[in-house]
């Protein structure tokens, strides 16, 4: 008899939390219970999450970014079905050659036409790590350099070029040779580059965590500088990739073509774990040069059925509704509608992003009473303001959404690219009214 999940789930369902505190994160249980976000939500629809009692929520957090589609697209649902029925699908044979996976990574190299080859991975942290083996051994040199407050993920390789003390204390020492510029400097990249022995520049071309938007000429200038040096340009497209920014990939708003990109998240619709490192031929081939190096880096998981079957069909849905069309005239629409609304109010700084990456940037009022209670909020916890906004915006407004990080008071909204006009009242609506308060 198989097992009946929905049974299971509706027996221990009001073990929910106790389950989560006792067996996995703690803290994360007493973080949601304090700021009220401990909310039992029993199904996901496009863009909306619904609680136990049927009340809607507009995600605007999108699981970080994996839900670009919207929650249970029924498109890959399809697609996974098919693989599922009947176990038809002989995967994972390992000596053998996937078709499913020739088909997902010819249809990245259409849409990146100046790479030529794919390694697939399961998540974006394993991309780096392998983009960043893969220009070490192709170059010979040792050395990669990142930028300041950027993320990459939390494996040791991608920790070492991750610029973001929270992340970083305490699990030291980390990867040698890995040099920190800040984003947006080119004089400090070319100083990083110019002894002739960084095999990598490895950056975000819109930061996640601080939604930090570059200067027109930086990534341009950028890669003319990997060049001259020889070291490999590695977009870092996880976040900002699969149509999030209104193009297939950020580069593409600067017309610049890295050496290396990586995607993840949102690469399968949300449903299976999957990334992939899009490169050009001359440093794939550097490293499977021989038939005894065919399986020198290689992932049990790496090209299972189901998630390139999952990333054929996010990638045809994406098309078939236009969704990186949607994104970027979505995207104006929402930031336009929100500079408008939200002008001058005290705390109101800007609206930064591309598409549907965007940023709510927040600064200290004018005000001198005003002044005064946010920098007593401030220097109790950098950041703290943004909580204070974020509560309200769940509680009162039912909009789940997240602070950027503790650099700037920044609230990054990364709804899924489906939302409509009506999300987007919604949206301003809201956090006029939070503002206001």
């Amino acid at each position: 008899m198989p097992l009946d999940l929905e049974e299971l789930i509706a027996r221990r369902a009001t073990e929910r939390t106790e389950l989560f505190e006792r067996y996995l994160n703690t803290q994360m249980v007493r973080v949601l219970r304090t700021i009220g976000f401990d909310v039992e939500y029993v199904r996901g629809e496009g863009p909306y999450l619904y609680d136990a009692e049927d009340r809607r929520y507009l995600d605007l957090l999108s699981g970080f970014g994996v839900f670009a589609l919207g929650r249970n697209h029924p498109g890959v649902v399809s697609t996974l079905g098919q693989v599922l029925a009947g176990g038809r699908y002989p995967s994972l044979v390992q000596l053998d050659v996937s078709l499913l996976a020739g088909l997902l990574a010819e249809r990245l190299c259409q849409r990146m036409p100046w790479l030529d080859k794919v390694y697939f991975g399961n998540s974006g942290a394993e991309a780096t790590e392998a983009a960043l083996k893969f220009a070490r051994y192709a170059t010979g040199r040792s050395r990669i350099a990142y930028c300041a407050h950027g993320y990459h993920g939390l494996t040791y390789g991608a920790l070492s070029v991750t610029g973001d003390p929270l992340f970083r204390d305490g699990f030291g020492p980390l990867l040698p040779g890995c040099v920190e510029v800040p984003f947006d400097d080119l004089s400090a990249l070319e100083g990083a580059l110019s002894g002739g022995d960084v095999a990598a520049f490895i950056v975000e071309p819109i930061q996640g965590k601080t939604v930090g938007v570059p200067g027109d000429d930086y990534l341009p200038e950028a890669a003319r500088l990997c060049r001259r040096h020889g070291t490999v340009f590695i977009a870092d497209e996880i976040q900002t990739g699969i149509g999030r920014t209104g193009r297939f990939v950020a580069c593409e708003h600067w017309g610049v073509e890295p050496d290396v990109v990586l995607l993840a998240k949102s690469l399968s619709g949300g449903f299976v774990p999957i990334s992939a490192v899009v490169m050009r031929r001359w440093i794939f081939d550097k490293v499977f040069d021989r038939m005894d190096r065919a399986v020198v880096h290689g992932s049990t998981f790496s090209k299972i059925d189901m998630a390139m079957a999952a990333g054929l069909a996010a990638l045809h849905t994406l098309e078939e509704e236009r969704l990186i069309e949607r994104a970027a005239e979505l995207g104006a629409r929402l930031r336009t509608r929100l500079e408008s609304r939200l002008q001058g109010e005290e705390f109101f700084g800007e609206v930064r992003g591309k598409g549907l990456m965007l940023g709510v940037k927040f600064v200290a009022p004018s005000s001198l009473k005003l002044k005064a209670a946010y920098s007593l909020v401030e220097q109790a916890r950098r950041g703290l303001f943004c909580q204070l906004v974020l509560i309200p915006l769940f509680r009162d407004h039912r909009i789940l959404a997240q602070v950027s990080g503790p650099e700037e008071s920044v609230i990054k909204l990364l709804p899924p690219l489906v939302i409509d006009d009506g999300n987007i009242d919604w949206i301003v609506n809201a956090f006029a009214t939070v503002l206001k308060d």
